[in-house]
Formats: structure tokens, C-alpha cells, sequence
């Protein structure tokens, strides 16, 4: 702290210096200093908005948002996304649903990312309304998170839009006896997974058997440990 109060003098100084310095030259002249232009920035690493990659949010329909990646030609695919978050209100995991075409095992898929710390072998498990509770599989891991790509039938999307939640349940690798819950609320799913499937047919972005993947352009936010308090 001490070292931080000294430096600031300095730092103020060396702020305030290009100013000084233009009033004395100028003042020999004119007696005032030359207007300035702020430095506006520019967007690092292409990430501008529009930029091929990033993502942005297209709509929302109550606890769901449509979150969109920029293709190239404009074809940008879109998904139905929530962000899963504990009782603390903190960000813990994200789940990104798509709507299928007819005639595929899955009426629809969703890409659910949680914490690297999740006990990757116990898997994750959903209980949705009225429907037998499932274990899904992780796919893989990245820096954001590990991956399960999930695939819903027709049945259990049709007990999605009539229901109230699912409840979802991860394990951390660090207490494999103790589970994370979660809630993820389909409060607007019905409307939601509708107008998603739309973007994509006006955007040529019909998604395959596949979805895209929900950490595909965009990152996962900063997410507390899930690992057991000591």
C-alpha cells in the first residue's frame, strides 16, 4: 500500500506532463494550449462487433436469451442460452439449446458447459418435470469449461414446454460425495425455442443432427470454484 501512495505522484505527473508541456510551448505563441482529441481506442484482437466469431443476443423470451455467433455471409447460427447460477447468485454453468430438424433421434440438442473442476466420470445429471431423471456424458474440456453435448426426444422437449424446471446436478472432483445443484428455469422455453429455430432459417443456419457447440465464439464467464470449502 505504501509503495502504491508514493507511485502516485509520479503517475499523476507523468498523466499531467503532454498537457504542461503544450500550454509552455504554445503559451510562447499563443498563451494556449493546442486542442486535444481523446484516444477513442480500437477493438483488439478483431473483436468488433460484427466480427466473424463473437457472439451477440438477438432476442429474449423470459429467462432465456438468443444468442447468436457471426458466420461469415450472414449465416449465423443461434441458440436458445441461460446462464445456470447458484444461490449466491454467482455463474456456475451455461446450457445452449437448438432445435432439430424432424426425423433425428433428437428433437433437439443442447451444449451444456460447467466449471473444470466438475468430477468429469459421474457426469451430469437432469431431471426434467415429469420425465425420468437422465446421467449425460462430457464431450470435452477447454479453458472455459468441459462440454456435454445432450440430446433431448421429442417427449421429453414436449415435458420442457409444459414444465416448470429441470433440475441439474453436477459433481465436483475435489468431494465426489457432495453434488452442485442447479436450476434451470424454462420460463419462456416454448417461445423461446421457436423463435431461435426461426433465426435459423432466415439466417440459412439450419443446425445437423450436431448443435453447435455453446462455447463456440464466445467465452464462459468467470465462475467461482466449485471445489469444497476447507
Amino acid at each position: 500500500m505504501l509503495r502504491k501512495t508514493k507511485a502516485l505522484p509520479l503517475i499523476l505527473a507523468l498523466a499531467l506532463a503532454p498537457a504542461a508541456m503544450a500550454q509552455t510551448t504554445s503559451g510562447q505563441t499563443s498563451g494556449k494550449a493546442p486542442a486535444t482529441t481523446p484516444d477513442m481506442g480500437k477493438p483488439a484482437n478483431g473483436s468488433a462487433s460484427g466480427a466473424v466469431g463473437t457472439p451477440y443476443v438477438a432476442g429474449t423470451s423470459g429467462d432465456w436469451s438468443y444468442r447468436c455467433v457471426h458466420a461469415p455471409n450472414g449465416h449465423d447460427p443461434c441458440q436458445l442460452y441461460q446462464l445456470l447460477k447458484d444461490s449466491s447468485k454467482n455463474p456456475v454453468a451455461e446450457i445452449a439449446i437448438t432445435a432439430l430438424p424432424d426425423g433425428q433421434p433428437a428433437a433437439a440438442a443442447a451444449n451444456i458447459v460447467t466449471p473444470l473442476e466438475t468430477l468429469l466420470p459421474r457426469g451430469i445429471t437432469l431431471h426434467i418435470d415429469g420425465v425420468q431423471p437422465k446421467v449425460y456424458a462430457f464431450l470435452y474440456c477447454t479453458r472455459e469449461g468441459c462440454v456435454a453435448n445432450v440430446g433431448f426426444t421429442k417427449e421429453e422437449v414436449d415435458a420442457m414446454k409444459k414444465g416448470k424446471d429441470i433440475a441439474m446436478s453436477i459433481v465436483p472432483a475435489q468431494a465426489p460425495d457432495q453434488k452442485v445443484d442447479l436450476t434451470v428455469s424454462l420460463k419462456g422455453f416454448t417461445d423461446g425455442l421457436a423463435a431461435v429455430a426461426k433465426l435459423n432459417e432466415e439466417h440459412g443456419a439450419t443446425p445437423k443432427a450436431k448443435a453447435p457447440g455453446a462455447a463456440t465464439g464466445a467465452k464462459m464467464p468467470s465462475v467461482p470454484s466449485i471445489a469444497p470449502k476447507k
